[in-house]
């Protein structure tokens, strides 16, 4: 696998557009996830209204395929409901694992990262900002 073929233009262009960066006033709830082995760290913040994502915002110190994940994710998530947001967790790493083809609709560009899927230990940099909003969404679903 080459650099080039790992890091190709969409997926650059994904992560530097960084939908969703930055801070959200008024979340309900934030997470944070770490890849202590390459140092990624992604923070997710949201707020949920009628069991939805109304807003989401992140961020994320990571190489581009962490930046890139958490961009699909800034983007995809609104409007999504938690578990549409772990069904994309799921196809994402069916996707690196397997093979398995990207969903259709607001998740599609899951497919930008079919090349790292030949290289497992790139797996947890895509990964790693769905766990953190999943974690986030968690908290913010949780009794008071």
């Amino acid at each position: 696998m080459t650099e080039e073929a790992l890091y190709h233009e969409a997926l650059v262009r994904l992560g530097r557009a960084a939908h969703g960066a930055g801070r959200l006033a008024l979340a309900d709830a934030e997470a944070t996830a770490d890849n202590p082995l390459c140092g990624d760290r992604a923070t997710f913040r949201v707020r949920l209204r009628e069991g939805r994502i109304e807003a989401v915002a992140h961020q994320v110190r990571g190489c581009i395929l962490c930046l890139a994940s958490a961009s699909l994710v800034g983007r995809a998530a609104q409007g999504a409901t938690p578990g549409e947001v772990a069904e994309a967790r799921s196809r994402a790493a069916a996707l690196l694992l397997e093979g398995k083809p990207a969903p259709a609709g607001a998740w599609a560009d899951l497919a930008l990262f079919q090349p790292v899927g030949g290289v497992p230990n790139r797996h947890a940099c895509v990964l790693l900002p769905f766990d953190a909003i999943a974690e986030a969404l968690q908290r913010a679903q949780a009794p008071r």
